[in-house]
């Protein structure tokens, strides 16, 4: 093993060369990879997943480094525990990978040809988008997810984590490189910018002549920083509130409630610190009276509930308590074990509360069909779902594989990012002499 596997930190991309010189490396890899068969690029994420695995001791002995550091910092607790890697989430990583390899590869599909009149055969043909920069925070996992889906539909790539990342990415942007240079493939088609320097991170937002996309992922203040700092083209998406609503034929009976208590419960508690984690509960008022066994999941597991006079009284009188819900609660994205919870007279009081705060991922709990199809029309959000976890909206779970984001625009994008996202289209024609007239 090099010197540079054994301590990822002596060995800094960015200290040898400019961020420019990594954006003109990527993009010289950029046109290698877009044409690339599937099977090549398939083999060379199983070699990033045999790597991954045979480098284990390093990557965790680099990823310890910095969660003592983080905690030595005084990081918040939700984002230490995204940094934290073990022997079980490594490999869990490296299954991932391999599961992208079997994925159907969306480059080079092709609409039907059509025959216009004057001759020409005209059809659409999907591409990489070329050279992509991600921005994110905290969070190691997401350095091989991005470097895997960009390799596999056909983009290079330039990761930038955070400081709190910098001994983790180091390692695994060493082992990512390793395994492109022995499938004989650019190894500069992957690069982490390993210096943490904010002016790193303006550099690469500025490099509109070789980076065709910037995706951040992280709070909503990086990414109003991407957006108000970048000359490339920004994918916004990661943040925004997530709402659950309880319509009151979801509660008549027993089990229903039971159930709706469960889906919140694995809204809120099964990873609090995830961008799709239940922030805000609407009931309605007519299912109001099963408030207390919806929450008592969530208040006897830690979870502070921060509520509405009408729901405090009737927790109080369960025997349940609440902190009183102040205005800034709702609209807020916790990231936490913290919820707010407010009633509504009913689907349209709901469906207005969304329109002002929602556009990530919201939820209906109905029994009522015709209640379930207006949610699903009425709300504009990336997800929509009926009678479901919102933490399915997730790449992995929607058959996507993996994600480099959830994209909360409307451009381009909207949703949780797989391959077919880091995709775009050009036209291909087919002529025979023909000129227009």
């Amino acid at each position: 093993m090099n010197s540079a596997a054994t301590d990822p930190a002596t060995h800094n991309t960015t200290h040898a060369s400019s961020v420019r010189e990594m954006g003109l490396r990527a993009k010289s890899a950029a046109r290698v990879l877009r044409s690339l068969p599937t099977a090549q690029k398939a083999a060379a994420l199983r070699a990033i997943a045999a790597e991954l695995r045979a480098r284990q001791d390093n990557i965790l002995a680099a990823n310890a480094r910095d969660v003592a550091a983080a905690e030595a910092g005084g990081l918040p607790a939700h984002m230490v525990d995204r940094l934290r890697l073990s022997a079980g989430s490594l490999e869990a990583i490296a299954s991932d990978v391999g599961a992208v390899a079997g994925l159907p590869d969306p480059v080079g599909e092709q609409t039907e040809e059509k025959m216009l009149p004057s001759g020409i055969r005209v059809s659409q043909r999907r591409v990489p988008l070329g050279v992509l920069g991600v921005i994110y925070e905290s969070r190691p996992n997401v350095t091989v997810d991005t470097a895997v889906l960009a390799l596999m539909s056909g983009n290079a790539v330039i990761l930038r984590g955070g400081k709190e990342t910098v001994n983790s990415n180091a390692a695994l942007e060493n082992a990512i490189q390793a395994a492109l240079g022995a499938q004989k493939l650019p190894t500069d088609a992957v690069q982490v910018i390993r210096d943490p320097a904010r002016e790193r991170m303006l550099e690469l937002l500025k490099l509109d002549d070789c980076v065709d996309a910037i995706i951040p992922r992280g709070g909503a203040g990086l990414h109003r920083y991407c957006v108000e700092n970048a000359t490339v083209p920004v994918i916004v998406g990661g943040i925004g509130v997530v709402h659950l609503y309880v319509d009151a034929s979801f509660t008549r009976t027993p089990e229903d409630v039971q159930t709706a208590a469960r889906i919140i419960q694995n809204a809120k508690m099964q990873k609090p610190s995830a961008c799709n984690a239940l922030d805000t509960l609407l009931v309605g008022r007519e299912a109001l009276p099963a408030l207390p066994e919806l929450l008592r999941p969530l208040l006897e597991n830690g979870v502070s509930v921060r509520a509405d006079a009408e729901s405090v009284s009737v927790l109080q009188a369960a025997g349940l308590s609440a902190q009183t819900a102040q205005d800034s609660d709702y609209g807020t994205e916790f990231l936490a074990l913290t919820a707010s919870v407010k009633v509504v007279g009913g689907l349209e009081e709901a469906l207005d509360f969304i329109a002002e705060r929602g556009g990530h991922t919201d939820v209906i709990l109905t029994r009522d069909d015709a209640q379930a199809r207006r949610f699903v029309q009425d709300v504009d959000s990336a997800a929509v779902m009926v009678n479901a976890s919102p933490r399915f909206n997730d790449g992995g779970h929607l058959g996507l594989g993996a994600e480099v984001a959830i994209s909360t625009q409307k451009l381009h994008a909207r949703g949780p990012m797989g391959l077919r996202e880091l995709t775009t289209s050009k036209w291909v024609v087919l002529g025979n002499g023909e000129t227009r007239k």
